[in-house]
């Protein structure tokens, strides 16, 4: 009777550990399962986020745009942009060295100079520069300038907030005298608004039409003609934002080192004695596309 007493005890002690078992089994089973569901919503919430951020993304995207449209169509109305006839002021900028009757520079400096209104551009934003026209490009469009490099990157010419931002002066030029190298900006848009057409600089159909490698600049002052001399593609950098100068040596090698790093070849030479115009804008996140142009023509206003 001791034997079966102490048999059945030992058996329900393996009982009550086999159960015991199950239970942390089963425990742990709804635990992962908990775990689980929970991994399951938490992707979920973030798919969920980020479709409502990129729907808000183009919503605001395309807000933007419509936004820039409508506003570069009321200013080109405002400013009345024209072509002008060379008048008795008007100066040709004559190189250092000898240029060939073949190079494109003596047809260059037959084109017009274009002539803006500011009057009612100035009305609606003090800051108004100039205007800029690129040849082969979209870019047909007012210029401003902050005491920054930042505002006009979320702020549209008549100043509302605007992702697409506008183009603008590098704060530290000015159009009264324009420096050794007067620099433009603006955001590369992807639907080739601002500066998005710029990135036809580096297509072949862009610079096999050498009408295209010409710039139009008209200021409060002056207006000007720019002849170009260097395109490129490059990781960030600010090397080719320098806007003064010690020596002409110094500024002839800093001209050399835009020319040297052109994609295609130009053979246009820039002396000393030159002025540049640059214009920058993002190829994507890591780098810049950026033109380079000398200004071989102006003509006093």
């Amino acid at each position: 009777m001791a034997k079966n007493k102490t048999k059945k005890k030992e058996s329900q002690v393996e009982v009550n550990e086999s159960n015991s078992k199950t239970k942390k089994t089963q425990k742990k089973k709804k635990r992962k399962l908990k775990t689980r569901n929970l991994v399951v919503i938490l992707v979920m919430l973030i798919a969920f986020a980020l479709v409502i951020y990129s729907a808000i993304y183009i919503i605001r995207w395309s807000i933007d745009n419509e936004s820039i449209d409508k506003l570069s169509e009321t200013l080109e109305d405002q400013a009345n942009v024209q072509e002008i006839e060379d008048v008795e002021q008007t100066q040709v900028v004559q190189p250092e060295e000898e240029i060939p009757q073949t190079d494109p520079y003596w047809e260059y400096i037959k084109m017009k100079l274009i002539d803006v209104d500011f009057t009612e551009l100035s009305n609606t934003n003090p800051e108004t520069e100039g205007w800029i026209q690129v040849n082969g490009t979209n870019i047909n469009y007012p210029f401003v300038q902050h005491e920054d490099n930042k505002y006009y990157l979320t702020h549209a010419f008549d100043k509302s907030y605007n992702g697409g931002g506008w183009v603008f002066l590098d704060y530290r030029n000015s159009t009264d005298v324009l420096d050794k190298n007067t620099i433009i900006y603006a955001h590369g848009r992807q639907n080739k608004t601002m500066f998005g057409s710029l990135k036809n600089i580096l297509n072949s159909n862009w610079y096999n039409n050498k009408e295209n490698h010409i710039i139009k600049l008209s200021t409060k002052t002056q207006n000007t003609l720019w002849q170009v001399f260097s395109v490129y593609r490059i990781p960030n950098t600010s090397d080719y934002l320098q806007t003064e100068f010690s020596t002409e040596d110094e500024f002839k090698a800093f001209a050399d080192m835009l020319q040297n790093r052109s994609a295609v070849a130009f053979d246009t030479t820039v002396s000393k004695t030159d002025k540049i115009l640059t214009l920058s804008t993002c190829w994507n996140d890591d780098e810049k596309v950026v033109m380079h142009a000398k200004m071989i023509k102006y003509s006093d206003r």
